[in-house]
């Protein structure tokens, strides 16, 4: 059998490195299949989707999934099975970004199960794969006959010295102080997530730009690809009821005037909003007979749509938002710390009705987070955890461990606060922060950033700067060029909203950013004056913040673990650790201490916890007296040892001892050590003599004793 035909096309980045799009070859039953290559990195994408939809299903069940085989890197997986299980939260983070690029290209009409699976199937440590996910993910949909409103591309854009970089190397990356990744059809800006060292906002949109000019490339090479494989005419479906233009008139001429009457009255209670938009589609409802032919999908369809269209106008036409405030207005905000008397650190944000208490936890090396992938290996000192239970909307909802949303949610915060956490070197714990969301109506993972950096400073852990975060929305309407920036959005201005643009940062710039479009043509002007809007929110929460606590504690909280730093000379590793771990594992069990011993460029660093000041003390006396170089001169707390005809030997350190010969005890001439001193004993000795060949150390008691007076002649 011939090796089937493979079509190509080549895409060249800005500094002449070439990403190559291949279909034909591989994985030709599904729908839509390529192969996307950038030096050695290799993803495979397709997509395949059910010719028709399920009954009752009235929304796109789309699901993406991006998987790094391990031996795209020549490795074996960790754990029992040896095999690639669930998706790791590195997988779930890619899949979301490629997800939340994709999803609304999609028609609304289009409910047929749909799938991405995108596959690492070669890796190349200088090509990241993460970057180029989403261009696999919409080429092979592109080349499909599922309906789509693309293609898309990302790119990840950094930054050294000033110079943008469309896809850098991990080299490059660690020298950026932008890491973003933007998503974009060719005309507009569809998703953007990133972490940034405190950027402008002017900064923030030059980096857009500048993701946009590579990505129009990419979106063009993908219909290129298409027109020489062979462009597929697209499907033909019919997911929902014909439309009924005269209920839907009819619905919307009764209940927009009604809807519109409940958007405008201001209403700060959720619930009471929640309420009275029911009552009124309740109403419709109720009013039908027993028996009718009218179809109650298409009117919950048109009641929901004019429910929606009332919100949205009543915003842009009286200026007030649903609850009442100003298009710039934040929610009331309170917060307190030091809420949980055995945290190491805790914080309790509440801003409107969505609330976080945080906690801070102090672990030592032992507690870092082992990552075991098939791109990314090595350890985490720095973890961050969101939950999100069913009671904080009131819901009854099984608590099966953290969702793909969780994963999202708890990046995002946890790359807000990195960027001022101390560095390393300065700060030797690892620290967990956990937000357990108590309330929500909108923008939890700010409230997490707020919270987050409040335990923080509770904790006593010293920031290099206080962040806060804003959730920031839009209602725009393309007819009469009307739009509303909304600031501190409200969970249903979310859903009826035409953007979710999420920004954190600290009063010098930008931390972290996350943002999703839900309509075209969203301009830089406009950008630029939502971002401009959103400082001037997330100065505010942070004023209430520092009125909260302006700085951290100067001290770790009495149940913190105290640590010491000790820089060894490479030698003493093993003195340290004894004989089969003797050492060390003594000095744990005596004093309470933890003690970590790791190897390092410069020699050896022992870290040394403890949850008290005297654990901590006599364990570091411990260690210190075992790497300490005795010196000639210097006077010695020591302890018999052993006892012999010609003197005794005493440990003057911890495994170190030296001869105290038995003309150096007294100054008087003693005969025998029988009665002189005992084993065990506790006596101060001088270091009078270290012999240069054998290292023997020559102890001096007498030296230390007043010499006696000589008798005077009779």
């Amino acid at each position: 059998m011939a090796i089937p035909k493979a079509f190509n096309q080549t895409i060249k980045l800005p500094d002449g490195r070439e990403i190559t799009l291949e279909t034909g070859k591989l994985a030709k039953q599904a729908d839509g299949s390529v192969v996307v290559r950038m030096g050695n990195t290799m993803l495979l994408a397709t997509v395949v989707s059910s010719q028709d939809a399920k009954e009752g299903v009235d929304f796109l069940p789309l699901s993406v999934d991006y998987q790094e085989k391990f031996a795209s890197a020549g490795k074996i997986p960790g754990g029992f099975l040896k095999r690639e299980g669930r998706l790791s939260d590195h997988e779930i983070l890619v899949s979301r970004l490629v997800d939340r690029a994709l999803r609304p290209l999609f028609p609304s009409d289009y409910h047929a199960d749909t799938q991405v699976f995108i596959q690492l199937i070669s890796a190349d440590e200088n090509a990241l794969p993460d970057a180029l996910a989403a261009l696999a993910a919409s080429t092979a949909i592109t080349l499909s006959d599922i309906p789509f409103a693309g293609p898309i591309s990302e790119v990840r854009v950094g930054r050294v010295e000033g110079n943008m970089i469309v896809n850098p190397s991990p080299e490059q990356m660690e020298k950026s102080d932008i890491d973003m990744i933007i998503a974009a059809t060719a005309d507009n800006i569809m998703m953007v997530e990133g972490e940034m060292e405190e950027i402008s906002e002017e900064e923030m949109v030059e980096a857009i730009n500048f993701a946009h000019a590579s990505i129009k490339e990419q979106c063009a090479a993908q219909l290129a690809l298409a027109e020489a494989f062979g462009v597929k005419e697209k499907r033909t479906y019919q997911h929902e009821e014909a439309d009924d233009e005269a209920l839907e008139k009819e619905l919307v001429d009764t209940y927009y005037p009604k809807y519109l009457e409940v958007a405008k009255q201001g209403l700060a209670d959720k619930a009471k909003r929640a309420e009275l938009f029911g009552e009124i589609t309740d109403s419709y409802f109720d009013s039908l007979p027993e028996e009718h032919e009218i179809s109650l999908s298409l009117a919950k369809k048109y009641l929901k749509a004019a429910q929606k269209k009332a919100i949205r106008n009543a915003t842009l036409e009286s200026r007030k938002r649903l609850d009442g405030r100003a298009l710039n207005e934040i929610r009331p905000i309170w917060s307190e710390v030091d809420y949980l008397p055995s945290a190491h650190g805790s914080a309790v944000f509440t801003r409107g009705e969505t609330q976080s208490l945080t906690t801070v936890t102090l672990g030592t090396k032992l507690d870092e987070q082992m990552i075991d992938g098939a791109m990314h290996s090595g350890y985490n000192k720095f973890i961050l955890h969101y939950n999100f239970p069913g009671f904080s909307t009131g819901e009854v909802r099984p608590n099966r461990g953290p969702g793909r949303r969780e994963v999202g949610h708890g990046n995002l915060a946890m790359r807000a606060i990195k960027q001022v956490l101390p560095n390393q070197e300065d700060l030797p714990y690892t620290i967990r922060v956990v937000s357990d969301i108590l309330e929500s109506n909108g923008s939890s993972s700010m409230a997490t950033v707020c919270a987050g950096i409040l335990g923080l400073m509770d904790a006593g852990i010293p920031i290099k700067a206080p962040v806060s975060g804003i959730a920031m929305g839009l209602i725009s309407d393309a007819e009469t060029g009307k739009y509303a920036i909304l600031s501190d959005i409200l969970g249903d201005e979310d859903h009826i909203g035409d953007m979710d643009f999420k920004v954190t940062g600290s009063e010098k710039g930008i931390t972290a950013c996350q943002m999703d479009i839900k309509v075209d043509g969203l301009s830089s002007e406009l950008l630029m004056e939502a971002l401009n809007q959103a400082k001037e929110g997330r100065m505010h929460i942070l004023g209430e913040m520092l009125k909260t606590l302006a700085a951290p504690r100067e001290d770790f909280k009495p149940t913190a673990p105290r640590v010491v730093n000790i820089e060894i000379d490479r030698e003493m590793i093993g003195a340290v650790i004894g004989p089969g771990g003797k050492v060390v594992q003594e000095i744990q069990k005596t004093t309470g201490a933890t003690v970590v011993i790791e190897e390092t460029e410069k020699g050896g660093k022992i870290n040394v916890f403890a949850v008290n000041k005297d654990s901590l003390d006599a364990a570091v006396k411990w260690i210190k007296g075992i790497v300490a170089k005795p010196e000639v001169g210097e006077i010695y707390e020591g302890k018999v040892k052993a006892i012999q005809p010609y003197g005794a030997f005493v440990e003057i350190m911890p495994g170190k001892d030296g001869l105290l010969h038995i003309s150096e005890i007294k100054h008087e001439k003693v005969e025998s050590m029988e009665g002189i001193l005992e084993i065990g004993e506790e006596i101060q000795v001088k270091l009078i003599d270290i012999d240069k060949k054998t290292g023997k150390l020559r102890l001096s008691r007498k030296v230390l004793l007043p010499k006696p007076e000589k008798a005077e002649d009779k």
